[in-house]
């Protein structure tokens, strides 16, 4: 599959990076894409040298992500990953206050993690 998509939204959580003892890192975060009634947060990762592109993205700006969706096979148990490639801030979001905390968003990759 060579098919890249793309979508706008809100970045709403940043995570931590994480290093692998590989060497390999990941980054993910989370873009708020209005539909209608109920706006979808959707999850995505930066991979390897990628990570460098949340760089001066805070939450709260706008973003345009072109991305691929890439599946694999774990133990039986199936999983899908929308790689981000491209990251381009469009609009800087609302200056947050100095006192804010930041978002720790726990991992939902388990059955029971899932929110419906």
């Amino acid at each position: 599959m060579s098919e890249a998509f793309k979508l706008e939204g809100t970045v709403k959580v940043i995570e931590d990076l994480q290093t692998f003892a590989s060497g390999f890192q990941k980054r993910k975060f989370v873009v708020t894409v209005p539909d209608g009634q109920y706006p979808q947060d959707i999850k995505l990762e930066l991979v390897k040298d990628g990570v460098d592109k949340l760089t001066g993205i805070e939450i709260g700006d706008q973003v345009s992500v072109v991305f691929d969706i890439r599946g694999n096979e774990y133990k039986g148990k199936y999983y899908v990953n929308l790689v981000a490639w491209q990251l381009k801030q469009l609009e800087k979001g609302p200056e947050q206050p100095v006192d804010s905390k930041p978002v720790n968003v726990e991992d939902n990759d388990s059955d029971s993690g899932i929110p419906f």
